[in-house]
């Protein structure tokens, strides 16, 4: 894979592919660790007289222009961490990107509009979203790759426009990639994974992986209920995927079978409904009352998920372990990333809401070994598919 250093940048448009989807409140953004993720390389460009022109996606648009999804925040927030002006293009392909790009001096910096906006991005008909590519393709010199929490996409941006121009690489998917390596290739044991979030579903593929590779898995999270239920205990109104129970009963089966240590929480905070000031009580997790759901670990299983953390020489953390977002059931979270800090292990946080709780929870970022941009990446990655945006910028 080519780096910046192999592409001639001097005076030259560079199109580079950020990942820049942060989370937006009111027009404001809350969270810009995307943001600065994507600086390196830009900063990179700059320094070497390039002319920057950054595309990105933000949310779900669906090939419509909707207000509440531009990228004009962006700008503005990009353009302060930067010290210098972000020429903003109030359109992707069109008059705005042509005339902002046309306008760029060397070191100069433009972002155009949400990518989405355009039903080419995403369509999966590749005449159509090849025609896009080539519309944007038209605006550039050169192409580098950088949004690493797309290139497990399809997408014209991230799959299609390589072909077209001279690629590389950019600073942060190098970065990326060479620590999801040292996750498969080269892995500092004893090896533990800690999963979180939602549903099992979203992991089966990395758990099927895992049961191959890691020492321990530790789960929580609302996919712990499916894990609970498929052990014979009373998860009450907590979250559940009856259809997954069998899958997850063989993963345990396979588990004890290949020498995997299977860790579940031993209590759970259960809550009467889903929300910061309803009643709640730490229950044993095998006891959950049938009237209440769980919405996060409970003390305890904190102190046991940080003890099996303690000596790993390598943790991957994703999926927060509760609700994080109410303080009444940020504590597991918490305790998960104290736990990775103090293992002395190579840390790894896998993106998404993992990323978000470790800014949000107060935690010094610069603690962990890394902090993914990308959780969806991250976990296609380490199930061993190959991702589209990798596989563009390797050819």
């Amino acid at each position: 894979m080519r780096t910046i250093d192999d592409l001639d940048v001097d005076g030259r448009r560079v199109l580079v592919r950020a990942d820049l989807n942060v989370p937006l409140e009111d027009g404001k953004i809350t969270d810009d660790g995307r943001i600065r993720a994507a600086l390196p390389t830009i900063m990179r460009l700059r320094s070497r007289g390039a002319r920057v022109v950054v595309c990105a996606h933000l949310g779900r648009p669906k090939g419509e222009v909707k207000p509440e999804f531009s990228l004009r925040p962006v700008a503005i927030r990009l353009g302060e961490l930067l010290g210098t002006r972000v020429v903003f293009a109030d359109d992707v392909v069109g008059p705005s990107a042509h005339a902002a790009v046309g306008g760029l001096g060397e070191g100069d910096v433009a972002l155009l509009e949400n990518l989405r906006f355009e039903p080419g991005e995403t369509s999966k008909d590749d005449a159509e979203r090849g025609a896009f590519a080539g519309r944007l393709a038209a605006l550039a010199d050169c192409y580098v790759g950088d949004g690493f929490g797309a290139v497990h996409r399809r997408h014209a941006s991230v799959f299609d426009v390589p072909a077209r121009l001279p690629h590389a690489a950019g600073e942060l998917i190098d970065a990326e990639v060479s620590v999801l390596r040292r996750l498969t290739e080269d892995v500092a044991r004893p090896y533990a994974v800690v999963l979180g979030g939602s549903k099992v579903s979203d992991k089966l593929g990395v758990i099927d992986n895992l049961l191959g590779k890691a020492d321990r898995i530790l789960i929580g999270g609302g996919m712990v209920f499916t894990f609970l239920k498929a052990q014979g205990h009373e998860v009450g109104r907590s979250l559940l995927e009856e259809d997954q129970l069998d899958t997850v009963r063989e993963y345990l089966r396979r588990a004890e079978a290949n020498g995997v240590e299977f860790v579940l929480p031993v209590d759970v905070v259960a809550a009467t409904a889903f929300a910061a000031d309803a009643d709640h009580d730490v229950v044993p997790a095998d006891a959950i009352p049938a009237d209440r759901l769980g919405l996060d670990i409970g003390p305890e299983s904190g102190k046991l998920f940080a003890s099996r953390l303690e000596g790993a020489g390598t943790v991957f953390w994703n999926g927060p372990m509760g609700v994080f977002e109410m303080e009444p059931y940020a504590h597991g979270t918490r305790a998960v990333a104290q736990g990775l800090l103090d293992s002395g292990a190579f840390t790894v946080v896998g993106g998404g809401d993992s990323a978000a709780a470790v800014r949000r929870l107060g935690f010094d970022e610069n603690a962990f070994s890394h902090i993914s941009t990308g959780g969806g990446a991250s976990l296609e990655y380490l199930e061993g598919k190959t991702l589209p945006g990798l596989q563009a910028l390797e050819d």
